[in-house]
């Protein structure tokens, strides 16, 4: 997962509800996107394993103004924010559960 570029910042209300207490992973999904089911069990998982990271699943097409503020251009992209919603790491493709435990540590 890499660095994001811009520090951008995320609130509870572009995410649909509250930011985890230490960190939280936005999923950009799409319906037919065959990746993104395999990213949200990975995501789900590694959200389960460490307290205060909470996992947020968007539907890219229902929110495409975020999807463009964010230059979101393929699915699934997966950003790490930090306890106050700025954007730590982003990367698009399914990502390994080791390299989301990773990204996470630059978030907490």
């Amino acid at each position: 997962m890499g660095a994001a570029d811009e520090t951008e910042r995320l609130a509870a209300a572009e995410l649909g509800g509250p930011l985890g207490e230490r960190a939280t992973l936005v999923q950009f999904s799409s319906a037919f996107c065959a990746p993104c089911r395999a990213t949200r069990r990975v995501l789900a998982e590694v959200s389960g394993m460490i307290e205060g990271v909470r996992h947020v699943e968007i539907d890219a097409e229902a929110h495409l103004g975020l999807v463009r503020r964010l230059r979101i251009e393929k699915t699934p992209t997966v950003l790490v924010l930090d306890a106050g919603g700025a954007v730590v790491r982003r990367a698009v493709g399914q990502p390994r559960r080791a390299d989301v435990i990773a990204a996470l540590a630059a978030a907490v």
